[in-house]
């Protein structure tokens, strides 16, 4: 958001983003095998929030990568072999309902795979040259997180290359030929990016 400090460590309502986000997975399963990957040199700093705000998290932290491709990958790379089903999460979405990840891990177990979405309610125009065309906003959805996914299915997809055309962990599953099944999000599990963004998670936040 324009600041030296990365946004998910930023505080909102008291506590930092990223741990607000993690006290969601908790509350939903405390004995989730969470793992945290994190720009290097940030991992002090987390460490450091983790024992000032006193929170419970006590699952691996993990040296991201230059890409968010090569982050999650390396997030892949720290679980163990036995695991089941692996969500992915972005640390700036601190609203995620319980019921969300409840769907994606249910739906990730009997299909393989899962990823909330949300219906566009904004009309669309696509911009073409000279001008602009509407688009059927029935046909859109806005994808959000967590992206379940059998733990087998998501290592194999993150042997393939870093490509620009993985924008999020459906697309690299994807690319295997794999069908990507949807389930309802929740509105306010939204991404926080921009100011306006944080503002409104200050106003809606506990």
């Amino acid at each position: 958001m324009g600041g030296a400090l990365p946004k998910q460590f930023m505080e909102l309502n008291g506590m930092p983003i990223i741990l607000r986000t993690i006290q969601r997975f908790n509350s939903f399963d405390a004995k989730l095998n969470i793992v945290v990957v994190i720009h290097p040199q940030y991992i002090d700093l987390f460490e450091e929030l983790c024992s000032f705000y006193k929170s419970p998290f006590s699952g691996q932290v993990v040296a991201g990568g230059k890409t968010r491709f090569e982050s999650v990958k390396k997030g892949i790379e720290a679980l163990p072999a036995n695991a089941h089903i692996v969500g992915v999460h972005d640390a700036v979405r601190p609203f995620v309902s319980e019921e969300v990840i409840e769907r994606c891990f249910r739906k990730a177990r009997s299909k393989g795979n899962a990823v909330p979405v949300v219906p566009v309610v904004d009309s669309i125009r696509e911009i073409e040259p000279g001008g602009s065309k509407i688009v059927d906003r029935a046909a859109l959805r806005l994808i959000q997180t967590p992206q379940c996914f059998e733990y087998s299915l998501l290592r194999d997809a993150y042997l393939q290359e870093d490509q620009a055309a993985f924008t999020d962990d459906a697309s690299v599953v994807e690319e295997l030929g794999i069908k990507i099944n949807l389930v309802d999000g929740n509105r306010l599990n939204f991404k926080i990016t921009t100011p306006e963004d944080f503002e409104l998670a200050c106003a809606i936040c506990p």
